[in-house]
């Protein structure tokens, strides 16, 4: 019984999920979400819904040059892009981290608005 509980996903503990401009299930954990903008990146702290429109309607979504099952998905914020770092695995994906920067990433382009 316990086997079984440990090999069950974590539904529950999804802080939220979001349906993407490639048509992906792309998901976060409350406890993820909180390592990206407690420690790795505090100005997406509060930005929930913006990370949320990136992956739902972003500028640009891009292959990473390093690895093919991670995209980047853009979104234009004026003076800035906002960039969510996505790993995509049997057709869902999960944030990696959020980030704001100047640029666009070079990277095979998959979508583009």
């Amino acid at each position: 019984m316990e086997t079984e509980r440990k090999n069950q996903p974590q539904q529950n503990n999804i802080y939220f999920e979001v349906i993407s401009s490639l048509n992906k299930k792309i998901r976060t954990t409350r406890s993820h979400w909180e390592l990206i903008t407690k420690t790795k990146h505090l100005e997406i702290e509060g930005k929930e819904e913006e990370v949320k429109e990136c992956l739902r309607d972003p500028v640009e979504v891009r292959k990473s040059s390093e690895d093919e099952e991670v995209l980047l998905y853009y979104k234009d914020e004026g003076e800035y892009f906002l960039c969510i770092v996505v790993r995509h695995l049997n057709g869902d994906g999960f944030i990696i981290t959020a980030y704001i920067t100047d640029k666009i990433k070079e990277g095979e382009v998959l979508w583009k608005k």
